[in-house]
């Protein structure tokens, strides 16, 4: 990835974008007071740098699908090869590796909530110098998702924000997705910003079929659009994968101060030995010290923590990273 910095007209379109990822330039510009050409110019040299992309995503809740959170503990030097290999699959999103390198943690969607409805699971066991593999299921999301990570949502005013702020979704219950609707997924995922031409020919649909296609999935929850930008140019490069246990009856308590923090850019309940897992972000080590020993600490219900701090990332939400 090309060297990039970004300065606050830079966070400022990064966060109308969170707010609308298909907003167009020009109210963008009109909200922000300059011109549409401005903001297409900066948006092209950031996306053309792979330091900011916007992606549509499923909302799983909403289209039968799950999330697995996997943890895979490989030989040393086989790591990386796994981690590209896992990055270029279309089922994972946040591969990364974490701790010493050896560690690679990832998420997978499932289209149904059992193991044999995720053929990666059932793979990975015997996939060649993987010495360990445990995988978690994401029963809650606190924070993430839908929801971004509020400190990409720190640079407009609250009438800028109330401009730019799309419409949230109003249906309920679980969306039936045809084979169509899963092209359209596939190429928004690559770019959430694909003009309506070329995801017709993507999906077979007219323009204006596509059009009205993706306006209901987005207004029933199925659809949702993300900014996949590096939290380091944000300023919070030091960044870790916490896995928590906290008793069932303050499970809910704790998961909701957890996506409250400023620090927490996903946190969510699972299944397995720990039953809470959060991907926090912070200015440097210092800063995670501070973060693990203040915030959390004074949280009594957190029984155990371990950490797992990112190495590297090869995916996030959004394109390969490699």
């Amino acid at each position: 990835m090309e060297t990039v910095t970004i300065d606050l007209l830079d966070r400022k379109i990064a966060h109308a974008l969170q707010l609308d990822g298909r907003a167009p330039f020009n109210v963008i510009a009109e909200a922000l007071g300059v011109s549409d050409q401005t903001v297409a110019r900066r948006y092209r040299r950031l996306r053309s740098a792979g330091a900011l992309r916007v992606v549509g995503l499923p909302d799983p809740a909403r289209v039968g699908q799950v999330m697995w959170a996997l943890r895979l503990r490989c030989a040393p030097g086989a790591a990386t090869p796994i981690a590209e290999a896992l990055a270029r699959r279309p089922d994972t999103s946040w591969v990364s590796l974490t701790s010493a390198g050896t560690e690679i943690v990832c998420f997978a969607r499932a289209h149904g909530p059992r193991l044999r409805d995720a053929p990666l699971l059932d793979r990975l066991p015997r996939t060649p110098k993987v010495i360990a593999v445990t995988a978690h299921c994401l029963l809650h999301m606190y924070a993430g998702g839908p929801t971004g990570w509020r400190r990409r949502t720190e640079a407009l005013t609250p009438e800028q924000v109330r401009r730019l702020r799309h419409d949230p979704p109003t249906g309920t219950g679980a969306l039936t997705l045809s084979a169509a609707d899963e092209a359209l997924l596939a190429e928004l995922a690559l770019d959430g910003r694909t003009g309506y031409p070329e995801l017709a020919t993507a999906t077979g649909w007219s323009p204006s079929t596509v059009q009205r296609r993706l306006e209901h999935l987005r207004m029933t929850g199925a659809l949702f659009f993300d900014v996949d930008i590096d939290p380091e140019l944000l300023g919070y490069p030091a960044e870790a994968v916490l896995w928590l246990s906290v008793p069932p009856t303050r499970l809910s308590q704790v998961g909701a101060t957890l996506a409250a923090h400023p620090e927490v850019a996903l946190a969510a309940a699972t299944t397995g030995p720990a039953n809470l897992m959060a991907l926090v972000g912070c200015r440097d080590v210092h800063d995670l010290y501070d973060y693990i020993t203040t915030r959390l600490g004074d949280l009594e219900a957190i029984e155990r923590l371990e950490t797992a701090p990112v190495i590297e990332h090869l995916k996030r939400s959004g394109a390969l990273l490699i």
